[in-house]
């Protein structure tokens, strides 16, 4: 068997995106475009990837530059798909197995496709195989021009096909097998004189039919895979379709999802089983969720660790932050970046933390701001809390020992330490360290003026 490498063309800028940002860049299902094709190739086998770049193509080099199987290539002028392969000929030199040729802005070609494609190129001994679809409206599409038997001819392109071309329903996805030794020889030779003067890959199928080598066409029932991204109607309706398979993928390893119409979860997004997630829920990034966990409504997570049992109640929203198992969090809390939460802990409503050690069993029930603070196991935080972190310059750490009881509305002065089993009065502001198996209590005290009442309405 042959090995396989796959050229991902990925230079175009994408003006009808009507964006700075290159088109292949713009993301759907947690993801760039061009990452879905990347994925797909190397699901296929691709053990080696060049990709085509040309408009920022810093930016693309910069998102895949972890990936050490992928190399990129330059399209310094955007002069057509077969001068883009050319361009790809350098990196795969020495190549002489099958290249597959993916569309960076066809995001939705699945991998098991691609490998169906490859096992006909191959029961067949073809020298190239094009991926096509049948269309009730094939406007704008290459069509697929065959002879009796099957075997493609050519691909012509809409603004050159003639009137009976015009009514072939088959069309050319712009997705390819193809066997190095002819590819690149044939994009070599290619022209431009064509309506786009333009060098079209569709022109090597022509060349093997010339050569009388074998060309063959591999149609696929579902013309989504093939969609192309042109603008944001397009990636929207791209969106949708990845969007349903990563929640049909998620419900048949065993998560629950109540509402996938309404349920909103990126590729990159790990869920346990037994997991409940229910309706206007957002979950995104490298996100771990753990094993039967309940997500409640309108929740928003980005780039977290939840362990299992955990439970995340209505409209809270996480960032960034890693939560330990049997622990509650919300409704309505916000956990921002660094945040990190023991097991047994229990965060309520409109509470928000940013940068903290909660250890395991402690609680802050409602109302608190929490934030550059170190807090030990078992610790109650009332009410109202806040730990004041910043003095105008730079931020400081609160650190709360264990066993501590926080009263309600207090305020904790950092840098500040209180020490293990002590206890803060509601209303007090502490501004100074706490020893261990204190009582602190800081008040103006209470003045009452009987009668003041009646001698003022007098």
């Amino acid at each position: 068997m042959s090995e396989v490498a796959a050229v991902i063309l990925a230079a175009g800028k994408g003006t009808r995106m009507k964006s700075d940002l290159v088109k292949v860049l713009h993301p759907v299902g947690g993801m760039p475009l061009v990452a879905w094709p990347v994925m797909s190739a190397r699901q296929a086998g691709a053990a080696r990837m060049v990709l085509v770049v040309g408009h920022q193509a810093e930016k693309v080099q910069e998102y895949f530059a972890r990936e050490e199987s992928l190399s990129f290539a330059a399209q310094l002028e955007q002069l057509g798909t077969g001068h883009a392969v050319a361009c790809a000929h350098e990196a795969l030199a020495g190549f002489d197995g099958t290249v597959l040729i993916l569309c960076g802005d066809v995001p939705l070609i699945r991998g098991e496709t691609l490998s169906a494609m490859l096992a006909e190129h191959r029961q067949r001994n073809a020298t190239l195989t094009v991926l096509t679809t049948h269309l009730e409206n094939p406007h704008g599409y290459g069509r697929v021009v065959k002879r009796e038997g099957g075997r493609v001819l050519r691909i012509v392109e809409e603004k050159d096909a003639t009137l009976d071309e015009r009514q072939i329903r088959e069309i050319n996805s712009g997705i390819y097998c193809v066997e190095a030794g002819f590819l690149f020889d044939a994009v070599a030779s290619l022209s431009n004189d064509n309506a786009q003067g333009e060098y079209y890959l569709t022109d090597i199928v022509t060349q093997a039919a010339e050569r009388g080598l074998l060309a063959i066409a591999f149609s696929i029932d579902d013309p989504n895979e093939v969609m192309g991204v042109n603008d944001r109607v397009q990636l929207a309706a791209a969106g949708t379709v990845i969007r349903r398979r990563i929640n049909e993928g998620l419900m048949l390893a065993g998560t629950t999802i109540v509402d996938p119409a309404s349920t909103y979860i990126d590729g990159t997004v790990q869920i346990g089983t037994d997991t409940i997630i229910h309706p206007n829920v957002q979950i995104s990034g490298n996100t771990v969720i753990g094993m039967g966990c309940v997500i409640e409504p309108s929740v928003v997570i980005r780039d977290c660790r939840i362990a299992d049992r955990v439970t995340i109640k209505a409209g809270s929203v996480m960032t960034g932050s890693t939560v330990g198992e049997e622990t509650a969090v919300g409704p309505m809390a916000h956990l921002r970046p660094e945040t990190a939460l023991g097991a047994h802990v229990k965060i309520g409503n409109f509470v928000e933390t940013k940068k903290i050690d909660m250890g395991e069993g402690s609680k802050s029930s409602h109302l608190t701001y929490l934030g550059d603070a170190t807090i030990g196991r078992d610790v109650n935080i009332g009410c109202g809390t806040i730990t004041c972190n910043y003095d105008g310059v730079k931020k400081h750490r609160t650190v709360i020992e264990d066993g501590v009881f926080v009263g309600s509305d207090v305020q904790l002065v950092a840098p500040v330490t209180v020490g293990r089993n002590s206890l803060i009065a509601a209303g007090t502001t502490v501004t100074h360290d706490i020893p261990p198996d204190s009582l602190a209590i800081a008040r103006s005290p209470q003045v009452n003026k009987v009668g003041w009442k009646l001698k003022k309405r007098e």
